[in-house]
């Protein structure tokens, strides 16, 4: 069926085998980026991307506005590259985890290396900030970061092109890590980050299971797709229920939640996350109120500095890192009415005081005064800077972003995050 421009279709309803019904409500149009683009009426249910930009950005697509249809080119052309990417699987490795259980994640720590002084180089040591490639033996990390890249790259383009075989691809991805019985991974992450000689794993390897929040949001935006069903919901739910039990019960997610660092801040956001996705508004309230004490009190000084990340050997990269994760956490007290954004401590701790002390190293070239290894990226500032644009009226942050470079047109963010003005 084809539609003028301007003309509106009818409201069409349609049943796929599982009983799930979708709303079709669209004005259709064809630009080069797009083609036919039928957008859903209300915005995706996502937790840590911005639903409300989402809704808005395609809304100005379907509207026919230009600014916007270099990003989306740019979306769509890597999510045609994904659609021939995995499907990976947590099973899919030589080495087996000392449960005998393939179906069991495991990782190596990245920064600790064979012992020089011993013959056979346990136990290892540590060498922070340094990567041993020994670690890219054991493909379940690399596995899990392309998955959560690519399904998230795959339901964007869903979400803002109703292209069924982004969603189809996506669900599959997901599928296979997570449900299939010969291919899905079970719910933990107690062989993480092991550390030889020393551990078979450990609570701080948890940080890498931060990903699977991604998914959390891919899920929301492909939900009213004819690729995902409510079995597939189900069982993602189901996971998750098992998952977050894991995390709050081990003695690894134990571990993981006292940390006073970054590991902790991620640790939050995930409880949160799987929270919100699963109904669980009380707990996720629960987490995001005490990390005004437990997180921003303890991790941020009256000044700004992060001296928990200071003392790395990539001082800048993990105290950029631990404030996008505390910003990660205000977005998540958005849905439970909790503001992070804006909390302040009687002495001056805040998220904003941790901005504002990293900014003049990231956007007016001011010499960073601590250690960094392997080079120093001072864009890594302008995402952050851009939220706290978003979040903040008073327009000081717009104001630093219009001293750099604009942001390139075809830049994914565009469609994430209002820009400019």
């Amino acid at each position: 069926m084809m539609f003028r421009l301007g003309e509106r279709p009818a409201v069409t309803v349609k049943t796929n085998s599982s009983g799930k019904v979708f709303r079709c409500i669209a004005v259709l149009y064809f630009t080069a980026a797009m083609g036919a683009f039928t957008p859903a009426a209300d915005a995706p249910r996502v937790f840590l991307l911005n639903a409300s930009h989402l809704a808005t950005a395609r809304e100005r697509l379907v509207a026919g506005d230009e600014q916007l249809a270099p990003a989306l080119a740019a979306l769509r052309k890597d999510a045609d590259r994904a659609l021939s990417a995995g499907p990976w699987s947590v099973v899919s490795k030589e080495a087996t985890p000392p449960s005998g259980d393939k179906h069991d994640y495991m990782s190596l720590a990245p920064y600790w290396w064979p012992n020089p002084n011993t013959s056979n180089g346990l136990p290892y040591v540590h060498r922070d900030g340094e990567r041993n490639p020994e670690i890219y033996k054991s493909p379940n990390r690399r596995d899990l970061g392309e998955l959560s890249e690519t399904v998230e790259t795959l339901s964007l383009a869903y979400f803002f092109t109703r292209d069924e075989t982004y969603a189809a691809r996506a669900s599959l991805l997901i599928r296979t890590w997570f449900l299939d019985p010969q291919n899905r991974m079970n719910p933990n992450f107690q062989f993480a980050q092991a550390i030889r000689g020393i551990n078979t794993g450990r609570g701080l390897g948890l940080i890498e299971s931060r990903l699977f929040t991604k998914i959390i949001d891919s899920v929301g935006l492909i939900a009213d797709s004819e690729a995902w069903n409510d079995e597939d919901q189900r069982g993602v739910e189901e996971w998750s229920t098992e998952y977050l039990h894991w995390m709050q019960s081990s003695k690894e997610g134990r571990e993981e939640a006292a940390a006073e660092n970054n590991h902790g801040t991620y640790y939050d956001i995930q409880i949160a996350s799987f929270a919100l996705f699963l109904g669980k508004n009380d707990l996720a309230r629960e987490v995001i109120e005490y990390a005004k004490k437990k997180r921003i009190a303890v991790q941020i000084e009256p000044d700004g500095r992060q001296p928990l990340e200071l003392v790395r050997t990539k001082a800048w990269g993990y105290s950029v890192g631990n404030l996008s994760g505390l910003m990660a956490l205000a977005r998540l007290g958005e849905h439970v009415e909790i503001d992070l954004w804006r909390y302040q401590t009687p002495d001056g701790r805040s998220i904003r005081a941790a901005l504002d002390y990293l900014i003049p190293f990231g956007l007016d070239s001011e010499e960073w005064p601590y250690q960094q290894i392997g080079g120093f990226s001072a864009e890594a500032i302008r995402p952050l800077v851009l939220r706290a644009a978003n979040t903040f009226p008073d327009g000081a942050y717009q104001a630093k972003l219009s001293k750099g470079p604009p942001l390139e047109r075809a830049s994914r963010m565009n469609l994430l995050e209002r820009v400019g003005p």
